[in-house]
């Protein structure tokens, strides 16, 4: 499909409000397979590639 999805980010999961098969990580840039998607923010509404972007995000936001 190669075709970007919007996502509403909820706290345990999320609901696709536009379909496709990825989305785009906040911090990298990198495509994220919806299949993949372990982590996101749900106050932001960003997704994150892996637990170091993430990780990443919430130092920014500590600081």
């Amino acid at each position: 499909m190669n075709k970007l999805a919007k996502l509403k980010y909820l706290p345990n999961n999320f609901d696709i409000m536009e379909e496709g098969d990825h989305v785009i990580c906040a911090i990298s840039g990198k495509k994220i397979p919806l299949q993949n998607l372990s982590y996101w923010n749900v106050d932001e509404q960003e997704a994150y590639f892996s637990y170091a972007e993430a990780s990443i995000k919430k130092e920014k936001n500590t600081k």
